[in-house]
């Protein structure tokens, strides 16, 4: 094994799926690989439990080796079997939204974390997570930010607190890191990216984060997570009240000019 590749049993077994399908057909891994249009390394990590499909991969593949949409559902359902049962409904719902809405007052959304720093998130969790449950979250976790390059693209938009851009997880340089990431997803076409200035007088979300969609049958859906529970929101008034609550804390953000320069600025300093 490499130094830094770790295996996931879900990896392994979308891996060995793979390895079976392939064979059946009589395709060697780099046979496949130019079919496909991926290295004979890349299909042979993935054979091998040490890096997860990604791009089309998997969609290709399956159509390639005949597998009539069994590695496509296997790898869907790989896919968030690391998210707590009670998200994984939600993660599907935002994998095909046509927009997505997110508050986040402690720490930077997982839509633009980075490898390191969603690790140094995972490694805060009481009770403390296995070193494997920790990787496959994190591969989870980038797997979700597909969305950011889907075309059609999604209108996304965060207001994020001034402390989710200071508070250091995982050190200054992960930080740095994760900063100039922010900073990069921002200028994106389809993305805003605001700071809730922290000397306001008036602030529309004090009772915490929520994740609005437009999901793409165009249904509004919210998603409010706390310290003993998450739920869904979908029935009117509440979710209608939720999407005005943010419209408003929108209005009372930093433009995203003025919070891309303040993120520099405080990347800069670290």
């Amino acid at each position: 094994m490499h130094s830094g590749e770790q295996r996931s049993g879900n990896a392994e077994m979308f891996g060995t799926l793979l390895r079976f399908y392939r064979e059946r057909s009589g395709l060697s891994q780099e046979a496949l690989g130019v079919k496909i249009g991926f290295s004979k390394s890349q299909v042979a990590m993935v054979e091998r439990g040490l890096r997860p499909p990604r791009g089309n991969f998997v969609s290709l593949a399956d159509a390639t080796l005949g597998a009539q949409g069994a590695l496509i559902t296997t790898a869907t359902e790989l896919r968030f079997s690391h998210m707590p049962s009670w998200f994984r409904a939600f993660a599907d719902e935002e994998a095909k939204a046509a927009a997505v809405h997110w508050y986040e007052n402690h720490l930077i959304p997982g839509l633009l974390q980075t490898p390191a720093y969603a690790r140094a998130v995972f490694n805060c969790h009481c009770p403390p997570l296995e070193d494997e449950e920790v990787d496959a979250r994190v591969v989870t976790r980038m797997e979700r930010q597909c969305l950011l390059q889907r075309k059609p693209a999604p209108v996304i938009s965060f207001v994020l607190e001034m402390i989710t851009l200071t508070r250091p997880l995982g050190g200054r340089a992960v930080l740095k890191e994760q900063l100039h990431r922010v900073l990069e997803v921002g200028r994106k076409r389809n993305v805003e990216i605001q700071v809730m200035p922290p000397d306001r007088e008036t602030h529309a979300a004090l009772n915490g984060p929520m994740i609005l969609l437009d999901t793409d049958e165009r249904r509004q859906l919210a998603y409010i997570e706390g310290q003993s529970g998450s739920y869904f929101v979908d029935d009117q008034p509440d979710v209608g009240d939720l999407f005005a609550r943010y419209g408003i804390l929108r209005a009372q953000a930093l433009s995203p000019e003025e919070s891309a320069k303040l993120i520099e600025t405080v990347a800069a300093e670290l």
